[in-house]
């Protein structure tokens, strides 16, 4: 998943730049509302919420920004009522697309996702049309001063799945039922880690080689990053390094 890998570098790139600032405030608004809504206002018993607020911390969202979120959640602030849902389809070169969402218009979300689609030379399918391709994982990054062979012994007798070195990082990755029980844990025997989050992780990847076809996977996916109402977007791509430096040139 090397491709996808660069992939989410350039959006963490992005994410910084001033321009997408609000777009990021508001998707972790929206995940901190809709936390709190589901589970309780209380991080402390409320798991999901808490992960949303470190992540939103990490992205420097405000703590002001961060209060009035889990206010609107709770309910104290007249929340939205965002709706969670998913939208699966292919990007150019047969490419899986995974794409969530929280939206209070589904028909104004959906329309403009199928737009994007076919704007750059893919197709919206229907649910479960790639869903399959992906396993739905917890994984929790630490950096690279941390001492691996511990991490490693500590995570394995937790029951995590397994233990990877990747882009000077190490990666613990876990099932969604034990990810909970694998964050608290490692916390416990003292590793700090830089995030901890649920995604979707491609059971194989499609080496895309042209540089046209490369140009519009990449489009697509940043249209919908853009997206206020869009959380996350996974896809199975790899690209090599020569292309993307000529794309990036």
């Amino acid at each position: 998943m090397s491709g996808h890998s660069k992939w989410s570098t350039i959006k963490h790139k992005k994410a910084k730049v001033d321009s997408q600032r609000a777009v990021v405030f508001q998707k972790y608004s929206r995940e901190l509302i809709v936390s709190a809504r589901l589970g309780g206002p209380d991080p402390a018993g409320n798991f999901r919420l808490r992960t949303a607020i470190e992540k939103a911390k990490a992205a420097g969202l405000p703590n002001d920004n961060i209060k009035r979120a889990i206010e609107k959640g709770a309910g104290a602030a007249g929340a939205e009522n965002y709706e969670e849902l998913t939208y699966e389809g292919y990007a150019a070169g047969g490419v899986a697309v995974f794409v969530e969402a929280m939206t209070d218009n589904r028909n104004r979300t959906a329309g403009d996702v199928r737009s994007y689609f076919t704007k750059y030379n893919g197709s919206l399918g229907a649910t479960g049309c790639v869903g399959w391709m992906f396993d739905q994982k917890g994984v929790i990054t630490f950096g690279e001063d941390t001492d691996f062979d511990k991490l490693f012994e500590a995570a394995i007798n937790l029951d995590a799945e397994d233990v990877t070195e990747e882009d000077g990082q190490y990666k613990v990755i876990t099932s969604v039922e034990n990810f909970q029980n694998v964050v608290e844990g490692l916390e416990k025997e003292g590793f700090k880690s830089e995030t901890a989050e649920l995604t979707r992780i491609p059971q194989n990847t499609i080496e895309v080689t042209d540089e046209k076809t490369a140009d519009q996977i990449l489009k697509l996916l940043d249209k919908l990053e853009e997206h206020d109402d869009v959380q996350n977007v996974y896809a199975n791509f790899d690209i090599s390094d020569e292309i993307m430096q000529k794309l990036e040139g």
